[in-house]
């Protein structure tokens, strides 16, 4: 799979959007959500896709008391750090006891992290009405990425695909569709951040894509971690849509701290250094949040200029104290700091390589992702590492995720068809199923615990898996857990989190076999599901039972048929049963002991007999033959309990909650907005104003009275601007606005009229002389060949009459007018005249146009008269002497018999009234120049 570079017109190929007819918002868009940046593509029809705005947006957010801010706005709030919320993404999934958490503290120390006490997560708080957990913030900064889409889009976007890192677990998975619920975004798919990137390599050159496997890798740094991904690319046959291309996620390797902030912050504590090196204020830089913010900053720019410079000086206008900070940094320097950090470079591509059972032989290209990898010092690790003569860079770094993202989006919205491009992502983390068993030998009872692998490591996904209990007939419990973790270091270990996700416990199961002591257990099954999203889902507990030749459901509950969509935002659920029942349920919640109860019902099909028979061979004749019989029901409740281990799920009320509160400041800022449009409205409204009343448009039509009037109104909103304008509200500032636009009314309207007088009377005097060489030739078509009638011709022509007259009134009217009064011409009734007699000419125009000609009737001795007429018309001309030229038409036209052509047509002399000329041939025919084709040419042509 060579790199070649695709035209951009291959978009249109790949991606065909279709408008459905039951809506009107069909735009998808995706979310490359990174640690510090993200980056957001569309799907509109018209638009295959498309990067929204041309550069990566800071994923942060910055609250002050009266406003909101983001993206490059919010870390321009250098003044107070402590208000702008960065990085979140480390924050998600995370206990207050977590070492992320403290690292987290650590670097941005301006910031109050407090413990949830229900939940055990941590939230910001910088005062008591200014308290956001991670998620929270995480919606805001997800609904300014829908905004920027939908004013890119130009239309509302609720379905969105967003990706988040490989490794993420099952907890940082919900936690990010809860941010996108309390954002109403509906979440079509979390995908895989490598994922997308390797699905945007392969969908612009799956032609490339054979059924010999290919092995690409991947390296994407990016600024929180480091990913190595190893892809295998080839076409395979499905029954639903043939031979397609196909990516399958073969080998993952990572390093969750290795990225190019950790490389920004040792940049911004040298700078600090040097500055307290310096000695130049007595204060220790490294104390004042503001001056650390500024540095942060100044780092960023240091690092990408020193990608392409050996040095470069690092300079800060009033770092601290009105101090200035200037000092030279060299390439070299930066890479003795982050040397250890260099180190690491390789580890991802090992980890990648033993996970997929390869070596750097199998992998054809390796190519770089994510903008850390721009690094040199980087890229001369990673290339002595991988043993290639270079690195792939035919991908756009920062764009491919997002690319890929929603190319998958459009692939799931039913508002578009794209190419089938088949996808098996893989499960970085095995899950398996805990249960413990009592057993009996020599009278000896002993528990015996089991583990049941329910998702080995990589194990493809979407995919669903059941596990039987067999051997039970009373209540019992099951853990769900992650499985064998020792693939990953200790470091990696410590802030993984929670290693059991969910016990399930079920009671009421030995009494209801009980009462049904006939019966026999066929199992007691657990259905499972990983989605589309990586979330693993519990969908359904079930059991048969075996009553004689039946088989009934015990309990359980759900269908057999494949379940909705569970990464909806309101399907958050880790190990969730509750969605998916759909009958036999009676459901209840305890919120406090965060225990779901499910109270279902045990259904047992008793066989009988439809009609009674006189003796006993008739009854089992009958039971063979299984003929329809009647069934009973017994109900008996069983109870389900999901415990959830590691993060609890916040509850219905605080998701709405939230919801509010966000909602709430979105309120705020559209309100803010508002006043603001309105302020810039009045502010810009009075100074132009004041500029037109000396313009020389304006001053020909306003009276000197009436100028004083509205130049006092403008001065004396222009001091009320001055004192109380910019602390007014929006509604006392529209009505300022109003007044003066209600003042200034007529002076607008008498300039605007004079500025529009000629375009319009121009153009009514084209149609009036158009239209009127229109009738003149209508009129002069023969009456055998006429298809106007006569009621037609005379409407068209009282219509020109009409117009002309009035055109001609009102004009010499208006010019006896002061240009100070109200004029009489206007500019709407002469676009009413147009209108009308536009009207008229068209309805003749294509009257003409769908025209049948007339059909003729044939002479008694047609054949002998069209002999005779070939023989006349041979001795004419024969006989016709070669003569010089005339240059009368009428004499052309008589010599040669021949219609007029378009050339003589448009020299005619349209205020002539002399009639064309006609000869009658020999077969009884009139030749005539005017002809409705005639007629529609020459209207065409003087328009």
């Amino acid at each position: 799979m060579g790199a070649r570079k695709l035209p951009v017109v291959a978009l249109f190929f790949i991606v065909l959007a279709m408008l459905p007819s039951h809506t009107v918002t069909v735009a998808v868009m995706s979310v490359d959500l990174g640690s510090e940046w993200m980056k957001m593509a569309i799907v509109k029809p018209g638009v295959p896709m498309e990067i929204v705005l041309n550069k990566k947006t800071p994923a942060a957010v910055c609250l002050k008391e009266n406003e909101r801010l983001f993206g490059d706005n919010a870390l321009g709030s250098v003044k107070n750090p402590k208000t702008v919320y960065r990085h979140l993404q480390s924050l998600l999934g995370k206990k207050h006891d977590n070492p992320q958490v403290a690292l987290y503290q650590k670097r941005f120390p301006e910031h109050q992290l407090q413990e949830d006490s229900v939940r055990s997560t941590v939230y910001f708080k910088n005062s008591e009405e200014m308290q956001y957990t991670a998620e929270e913030l995480l919606g805001m900064v997800l609904n300014y990425s829908r905004s920027l889409a939908q004013d890119f889009a130009e239309q509302p976007i609720k379905d969105a695909v967003i990706t988040v890192p490989a490794f993420f677990n099952q907890a940082e998975r919900r936690a990010v569709l809860q941010a996108a619920q309390m954002a109403g975004l509906k979440v079509l798919q979390l995908i895989n951040d490598n994922t997308a990137v390797a699905m945007n390599y392969g969908v612009f050159r799956r032609k490339d894509i054979d059924n010999t496997p290919k092995n690409v890798m991947f390296y994407d740094m990016g600024s929180g971690s480091t990913t190595a991904t190893i892809v295998t690319y080839q076409t395979v046959k499905t029954k639903e849509s043939g031979t397609q291309p196909q990516l399958q996620i073969r080998g993952v390797g990572f390093d969750r701290g290795l990225g190019g902030f950790e490389m920004d912050l040792r940049l911004r504590d040298y700078l600090a250094k040097l500055f307290n090196e310096q000695k130049k204020s007595k204060n220790d830089v490294r104390q004042n949040h503001r001056a650390m913010a500024k540095l942060l900053k100044e780092a960023q720019r240091l690092k990408t200029v020193l990608s392409a410079n050996v040095d470069f000086m690092a300079q800060v206008e009033g770092l601290m104290d009105d101090i200035d900070f200037k000092a030279k940094v060299t390439r070299a320097e930066f890479e003795q700091l982050c040397a250890d950090l260099f180190e690491r470079v390789p580890r991802p591509v090992q980890d990648a390589l033993t996970t997929a059972e390869m070596n750097l032989d199998d992998i054809e290209q390796v190519i770089l992702v994510g903008g850390s990898t721009r690094v040199p010092k980087v890229q001369e690790v990673l290339l002595k590492a991988v043993g290639k003569e270079e690195l792939g860079k035919n991908i756009n770094a920062d764009e491919a995720a997002a690319m890929g993202a929603v190319y998958q989006a459009a692939a799931l919205s039913k508002a578009f068809k794209v190419k089938p491009f088949l996808v098996r992502d893989a499960a970085v983390f095995p899950i398996q199923v805990e249960f413990t068993r009592e057993t009996e030998e020599d009278g000896i009872k002993t528990v015996k615990h089991n583990k049941r692998i329910l998702f080995q490591r990589m194990a493809p996904y979407p995919q669903r898996k059941v596990i039987t209990f067999n051997r039970y007939n009373d209540d019992f419990a099951f853990d769900i857990n992650y499985g064998d973790l020792s693939f990953l270091g200790q470091d990696d270990l410590s802030v993984f989190g929670s290693l059991n996700l969910t016990t399930v416990r079920l009671s009421g199961v030995g009494s209801s076999f009980q009462k049904h002591a006939d019966a026999e257990s066929k199992g007691i099954k657990a259905h499972f599901n990983m989605d589309e999203s990586g979330v693993l889902l519990l969908d359904r507990v079930s059991s048969l039972l075996k009553l004689g030749n039946t088989i009934s459901t015990l309990f359980g509950g759900g269908s057999s048929e494949p379940t909705l969509n569970v990464t909806e935002p309101v399907q958050v659920n880790p190990i969730n049963v509750i969605p998916f029942i759909k009958i036999y349920i009676e459901m209840t919640f305890t919120s406090a002991d965060w225990v779901s109860n499910l109270t279902l019902s045990l259904l047992i099909k008793e066989e009988k007999d439809g009609e009674k028979s006189g003796n006993a061979e008739a009854e089992k004749d009958v039971e063979k033959k299984a003929k329809p019989q009647k069934k009973s029901k017994i109900s008996e409740d069983i109870t389900v309990e999901l415990i959830i281990r590691d993060i609890v799920d916040p509850t219905a009320d605080d998701v709405t909650s939230s919801k509010k509160k966000l909602q709430d400041l979105t309120d705020r800022d559209l309100a803010k907005q508002e006043r603001e449009k309105n302020l810039n409205s009045l502010e810009a409204f009075i100074f132009e104003t004041q500029d037109k009343l000396y313009q020389e448009d304006y001053e020909l039509v306003l009276k000197e009275e009436e100028k004083e009037q509205i130049s006092t109104k403008l001065r004396e909103a222009s001091e009320w601007m001055d004192e109380d304008g910019y602390s007014a509200t929006t509604k006392q500032l529209k009505e300022k606005l109003s007044e003066l636009k209600s003042l200034c009314k007529d002076m607008f309207f008498r300039v605007e009229e004079r500025r529009k007088w000629p375009d319009r009377l121009a153009a009514l005097d084209s149609l009036l002389n158009t239209s009127s060489f229109f009738l003149r030739s209508a009129k002069l078509i023969p009456e055998d060949d006429q298809i106007f009638t006569e009621v037609e011709l005379n409407m068209l022509e009282k219509v020109i009459n009409e117009t002309t007259t009035w055109k001609n009134e009102t004009v010499a009217e208006q010019e006896k007018r002061s240009t100070k009064e109200r004029p009489i011409l206007l500019s709407k009734d002469i676009e009413s005249k147009l209108t009308l007699l536009d009207r008229e000419v068209n309805y003749l125009l294509n009257k003409a146009k769908f025209a049948k000609p007339k059909a003729k009737a044939k002479a008694k001795n047609s054949t002998s008269s069209e002999k005779n007429n070939k023989a006349n018309n041979t001795a004419e001309e024969k006989v016709t002497p070669p003569t010089v030229e005339s240059t009368d038409p009428e004499e052309e036209v008589q010599q040669g018999e021949a219609p007029p052509t378009e050339e003589s047509n448009v020299h005619m002399d349209a205020d002539s009234q002399s009639q064309p000329t006609e000869e009658t041939t020999s077969t009884g025919r009139r030749a005539s120049s005017i002809t409705p084709t005639a007629i529609t040419r020459e209207l065409k042509r003087v328009n």
